[in-house]
C-alpha cells in the first residue's frame, strides 16, 4: 500500500481568482516546484483531479446555491457571496474538481489504498451551506464530512485547522453535531476575517465540549502554536475519531500579505506528524490534508512540503 496520496493537475490549479489575486491559479505549481525539487514526487503516489457529481456537492450545499454557481459559471460574471468571492467562467467545473479531489483522495483512504493524502487546492473552509464566503465556493470539507457518514458509515469524525481564517463554514454548520470534533487554531478573530472563533464556542446543545477554539494573538509565533497544540491533541485522543481531516492553511506563515501570524513551516510539520501519530492511534492512520489558505507562494510551498514530508516519514508503529 502507498503510504501518501497527493493530488496535482491542471483542473485542480484552475481553482483562482486571477493572476494577481491573493487566491490565484498559480498556487499549485508554486507547491509542486518545490516538492519536485526536494525530491517528494518520488516519495508519494500522484493522483489526477476528479471533479464532484452535482448529488456529492449537495450532500452538504443547497440545490438553489448549487444551481446558481451554475448559472454564474456560465456568464463568469458577478459576485457569489458578498463581494469576496467573484464568479469566473467555469468557476462551477473548478470548484467542483477541488471538491470531487477531496472526495476521492477520502475513498481511496477509507478503501485502503492509501493511508495519508494531501489536495493543496482545497480546504475550502469559509463556504456555507447556501452562499460562498472568503473565496471558497464549496465547501470540500463538509462534503467529505457528509459523504464519510452517507458513503462508509462513519461516524465519529475530526477536524483540525491551522489556517490563520477561522473555519466558520464548517465550523457553525456542525456546532451542534456531538460527532464531529472541531480544533480550531485561528489569529484571533477581534483582528481578522471572519470575526468568528471565540474560546467560549465549545458547541451547543448536545455538542457542548465538542469543538475547540484557540484564539491566537497577532504576531503569535511557533513558540506560542506548540505551547497550544498539546490542547489539540488531548482533544483528539478524547474523542477517538475514526477519520482525521487537517486544514493546513499556510497563510498563517509569517509575511503572509493578508494576515499577521508568524509561524515558521515548524508549526505545519509539527501539526501533521502529531496528527500522524494520532491517526494511527486511533483510526487505522486515517488522516486527509487540505491545503487551504496561502497567499504568499514561498510560504505556501514551505508550509505544504512539510505537511507532505510528515506524512511520508511517519510509519505506524
Amino acid at each position: 500500500m502507498n503510504q501518501v496520496c497527493v493530488y496535482i493537475g491542471a483542473a485542480l490549479a484552475r481553482y483562482g481568482f486571477g493572476h494577481g489575486h491573493p487566491f490565484g491559479p498559480d498556487r499549485m505549481d508554486a507547491f509542486w516546484d518545490e516538492a519536485q525539487r526536494l525530491g517528494l514526487d518520488r516519495r508519494v503516489s500522484v493522483c489526477a483531479p476528479v471533479q464532484a457529481a452535482q448529488e456529492e456537492i449537495e450532500r452538504f450545499h443547497t440545490r438553489e446555491y448549487v444551481e446558481r454557481v451554475k448559472l454564474h459559471s456560465q456568464t463568469g460574471q458577478g459576485y457569489l457571496d458578498y463581494g469576496d468571492t467573484p464568479a469566473f467562467p467555469g468557476v462551477y467545473e473548478a470548484a467542483a474538481t477541488v471538491t470531487g479531489s477531496a472526495l476521492d483522495a477520502m475513498r481511496r483512504i477509507m478503501r485502503g489504498e492509501c493511508r495519508r493524502a494531501f489536495v493543496p487546492i482545497a480546504g475550502l473552509h469559509h463556504a456555507r451551506r447556501d452562499t460562498a464566503a472568503g473565496f471558497c465556493v464549496f465547501n470540500d470539507c463538509g462534503v467529505v464530512i457528509e459523504s464519510l457518514r452517507a458513503e462508509f458509515g462513519v461516524k465519529r469524525i475530526a477536524y483540525v485547522d491551522i489556517d490563520a481564517h477561522h473555519g466558520d463554514g464548517v465550523f457553525y454548520a456542525y456546532q451542534d453535531d456531538p460527532q464531529v470534533f472541531i480544533a480550531d487554531l485561528h489569529e484571533d478573530g477581534r483582528y481578522l476575517y471572519p470575526g468568528t472563533g471565540a474560546a467560549h464556542e465549545r458547541g451547543t446543545g448536545a455538542a457542548v465540549g465538542t469543538k475547540l477554539n484557540i484564539p491566537l494573538p497577532p504576531g503569535a509565533t511557533d513558540q506560542d502554536f506548540i505551547a497550544a497544540w498539546p490542547r489539540v491533541e488531548h482533544f483528539l485522543r478524547d474523542a477517538r475519531p475514526e477519520f482525521i481531516l487537517l486544514q493546513c492553511g499556510a497563510d498563517s506563515l509569517a509575511d503572509d500579505p493578508i494576515t499577521h501570524l508568524r509561524y515558521s513551516r515548524e508549526a505545519h510539520r509539527h501539526a501533521a506528524a502529531s496528527l500522524c501519530a494520532i491517526a494511527d492511534e486511533c483510526c487505522a492512520g486515517r488522516l486527509l490534508a487540505l491545503g487551504g489558505g496561502g497567499y504568499n507562494r514561498a510560504n505556501l510551498s514551505s508550509a505544504w512540503t512539510a505537511v507532505v514530508q510528515a506524512l511520508v516519514e511517519c510509519q505506524p508503529l
